[in-house]
């Protein structure tokens, strides 16, 4: 009998739960000047990766925000101090980055961007391929795009 208590209350829970979630608000805002601003994103995720390739810390640091959570596929997740010192003291590198099936949501002065990661890192002086999905989180910080939140995760 618990079992058909719990189906019947999933079922309850479904059928009252319908018109909220077809009526839920879609991720992707609607308005003037949006395709402007996913545009200006694009253009910091394409600054942010000529970035890493460059190693170059003070690009980083301009385009992250202090905040920054930096989540690897491997489950490591780095602040922006830790991101920033791999990478400029060479521990770790991207010999070569590409992107492709990009997307780019802009929800008011947020930003999800969406897309998959092939390349080279070199990391304790091993080269190993990285294939890898991205979702990142950007904030419109003084009229500026910067990155406040990746995470990596294997395909």
């Amino acid at each position: 009998m618990t079992l058909l208590r719990r189906s019947a209350l999933a079922a309850a829970f479904a059928i009252a739960a319908a018109p909220i979630l077809m009526h839920a608000p879609s991720a992707i805002a609607a308005g003037p000047g949006d395709a402007t601003q996913g545009t200006a994103v694009e253009a910091a995720v394409d600054d942010l990766t000529k970035a890493l390739l460059a190693a170059d810390g003070k690009a980083l640091d301009a385009l992250t925000l202090d905040g920054l959570s930096y989540g690897h596929s491997s489950g490591v997740v780095q602040d922006k101090a830790a991101f920033i010192e791999a990478l400029t003291s060479g521990r770790s590198k991207f010999p070569s980055i590409t992107l492709s099936d990009r997307t780019a949501s802009v929800i008011g002065d947020d930003a999800i961007v969406r897309h998959v990661f092939d390349g080279e890192t070199v990391s304790g002086g091993k080269t190993a391929p990285v294939h890898i999905g991205v979702l990142q989180v950007w904030h419109r910080d003084g009229g500026r795009w910067r990155l406040m939140a990746r995470q990596a995760f294997k395909l």
